[in-house]
């Protein structure tokens, strides 16, 4: 398990790296000022949630893993993939609908915080 989840870290934090690279050089220009914040809120956020998905890779390798772990790093996942891939779709596409999407990210981010600190206890 913690390999997976450091697998996950890896990918997440390479991504967020060449996402905002990618933002900052390329797509500053195509950006209204309000698309190019939603899309840097997109690679802080998904940095700062790498950190914790770390976390659970490390607790994990500790001999921490229970339920409340795995349901951490599984949360930490689908909040990624649907808080941050929602708003970078939604910055890259104009499309303001894609915003639904955003705030189930973040409960499972939330969640995801949560059931760390319980499996870190």
């Amino acid at each position: 398990m913690s390999r997976f989840y450091l697998l996950c870290t890896a990918i997440n934090g390479f991504l967020a790296v060449a996402f905002g690279a990618f933002g900052a050089h390329a797509l500053k220009s195509w950006f209204t000022p309000e698309l190019l914040d939603t899309y840097r809120t997109s690679v802080q956020y998904q940095m700062f949630h790498s950190v914790g998905l770390l976390a659970v890779a490390w607790l994990a390798q500790s001999g921490k893993a229970g339920p409340a772990l795995k349901w951490s790093g599984s949360l930490f996942i689908a909040g990624l993939v649907l808080f941050c891939g929602s708003l970078y779709l939604l910055a890259l596409s104009g499309q303001h609908w894609l915003g639904a999407v955003t705030p189930v990210g973040g409960v499972a981010l939330l969640a995801a915080w949560l059931l760390l600190g319980k499996a870190a206890a």
